[in-house]
């Protein structure tokens, strides 16, 4: 086991094509180290990651690894062998494991071979070596090997009928975490994840924290899941402007001192701003009096100066870095029942046979105002659920009924509410027909400049294409937002401004989401989708989780405030029409 530092930059340069992500860096990873990696979009968080794991290259600087340390690398996008299944790509975790079972495999063989078991001393020899390797295997736990690869599998929300499944299969978001399992699997001292948690639902999300709580060796994981990094972080590293700054907790601590670190940058800014413009307007007057060739105060006026040039200047702290300008309007207030679900029921054909019930009997009803939040196992039915409401699927049994001045705007994960031969400028006025100078107005507050704005929508990354999406659902103007994994793309800023624009947001909210910390800030109600039915929350992620641990004790329901907020809504409610009927 290495102790000590485990990785390092030395005065590390990168330049992407022209363009300098940071110069001169230097940091150090020690070998128990849990490091959330932060910063805005295109800081160099995933640079950095490549550099330790070797598949990229410093301009200048070095980016080393102690001797005997190995490296499992975890990238956004992963890529296998699409023909294999998924447990064969798991099994392949461990190339050390691998190739003692293949040579204790050809040293069997070899003892069955008349020319080796008719020799003593050779087949002594033989027997002796597979022992080794033997015992080499079981130290390295080779012997309970396939249960940790089937059990790592499950954690992560494969089932066992999954394991025979071609990766061909699998969706992106399921490769990935076939690649999280191979790294968990074989653990390596340095442990690199680049959004590891982009496409866990929440129990894998529970999973993966216990891991990374548990993991031998060092950790460093980029993410913008701060309930995530609130857990499993016990350092954030910071890179902003091309620097690092080290922060001792987790993102809530860094949160806060950072805030205080900016407030006190700031007094300290303006204090010696004031001194440097005495010390200026003293040289100006000392030099006007030497005009009149007065030596001694021209000396003065030089020596003060000398004393202004040798001071360290404090910078003038970002108190606001730029972020998306997103205003939420509901326009008109729409019914007072916005939704109502009664029996719904939906099943689609299982690709292993049979049926998947994948909506039972689905009930829930929504008023005017509620901010309501949708969580469930990844397949449980929840994007199902949303489709059957916006009529994009239809469902076998069951009524939906939704009020008669409700207007829908539907934010969607996979960005499906988006023509990917558009260009930017093109998708946005597919909403509303502007003017040129009214459509990079706009999309400059979604930080797309003119050029940008000739893109294409397919050639835009996951977060530009969130923007979009955000830039024409402030043009809708709906009173009910149906918004599926919204913060899934976003860096940690644009999400506190979405939570912000949600909070002003005067109409009704129905929100799928994994992001604990969203859910926590956002939603007053959770519905939980599990064995194709609702189970109801009256309060946030914390009071759900809370909630969900009484009920599996037996105890009483703790109520809180928002269902206070609920009955209210109900004492005013009104009638709404049946818009839509599935029968």
């Amino acid at each position: 086991m290495v102790i000590g530092t485990v990785a390092r930059l030395a005065k590390a340069t990168v330049y992407f094509g022209a363009q300098e992500i940071f110069r001169d860096l230097s940091w150090e990873i020690y070998h128990d180290a849990r490091i959330g990696l932060v910063g805005p979009n295109g800081a160099g968080k995933s640079s950095i990651l490549k550099l330790f794991a070797g598949e990229m290259e410093t301009s200048t600087g070095l980016a080393q690894i102690t001797k005997g340390v190995r490296v499992g690398y975890l990238p956004q996008e992963v890529h296998f062998d699409l023909q294999r299944s998924v447990l064969e790509e798991a099994l392949d975790a461990s190339p050390t494991l691998a190739a003692l079972e293949n040579e204790m495999h050809a040293l069997e063989a070899q003892m069955g071979d008349p020319q080796i078991y008719g020799d003593e001393k050779k087949l002594t020899r033989v027997m002796e070596k597979h022992a080794r390797l033997v015992q080499e295997f079981e130290a390295k736990g080779g012997l309970n090997f396939d249960n940790r690869v089937r059990a790592t599998l499950r954690g992560l929300g494969f089932e066992d009928a999954d394991f025979a499944l071609p990766l061909s299969a699998l969706s992106g978001g399921q490769k990935k975490l076939v690649g999280l399992a191979k790294l968990l699997i074989e653990q390596p001292e340095l442990l690199l994840l680049d959004e590891p948690d982009n496409h866990l639902d929440l129990r894998g999300k529970e999973f993966l924290e216990k891991l990374i709580a548990d993991y031998p060796g060092a950790v460093v994981i980029v993410s913008h899941d701060r309930y995530l990094l609130d857990i499993v972080a016990e350092e954030i590293a910071e890179l902003e402007d091309g620097k690092i700054t080290l922060y001792v907790g987790n993102y809530s601590e860094y949160q806060f001192e950072k805030h205080q670190k900016l407030l006190r940058q700031q007094q300290m800014f303006q204090v010696q701003q004031r001194d440097i413009q005495r010390l200026e307007f003293s040289i100006r007057r000392l030099m006007g009096w030497g005009a009149g060739q007065n030596e001694k105060f021209v000396r003065r006026a030089r020596s003060m100066q000398k004393r202004l040039d040798k001071m360290e200047k404090i910078e003038r702290p970002k108190m606001e870095r730029r972020a998306i300008g997103l205003d939420l309007n509901a326009g008109s207030r729409g019914s007072n029942k916005v939704l109502e679900i009664s029996h719904l029921g939906k099943s689609f054909p299982d690709p292993r046979g049979g049926t998947n019930q994948v909506l039972r009997d689905v009930n829930m009803t929504m008023w005017f105002g509620e901010r309501v939040g949708i969580i469930g196992a990844n397949g449980a039915g929840k994007t199902v659920l949303f489709r059957c409401i916006l009529g994009q699927e239809e469902a076998e049994r069951g009524e939906i009924y939704i009020g008669p001045s409700t207007t829908q705007s539907y934010y969607s994960q996979e960005h499906e509410t988006l023509n990917f031969d558009n260009s930017v400028a093109e998708e946005v006025r597919r909403v509303k027909p502007m003017i040129d100078r009214e459509v990079f107005g706009l999309l400059g507050r979604f930080l797309f400049d003119a050029e940008d704005s000739k893109k294409k929508i397919r050639n835009l990354s996951g977060g530009e294409k969130a923007r979009v999406q955000m830039a024409k659902l402030m043009l809708q103007s709906a009173n009910l937002l149906m918004l599926d994994e919204p913060t899934n793309h976003l860096d940690i800023q644009s999400a506190e401004v979405l939570e912000e624009a949600l909070d002003d947001y005067a109409g009704s909210l129905l929100m799928i989401s994994h992001d604990r910390y969203f859910l926590d800030n956002v939603a007053t109600r959770i519905l939980e989708l599990e064995d194709g039915k609702l189970t109801e929350y009256l309060g946030n992620y914390t009071y759900y989780v809370e909630e969900k641990a009484r009920r599996a004790r037996g105890e009483a329901t703790k109520y809180t405030r928002s269902e206070d907020k609920e009955e209210k809504r109900r004492e005013g409610k009104g009638n709404s029409i049946k818009q839509k009927v599935k029968k």
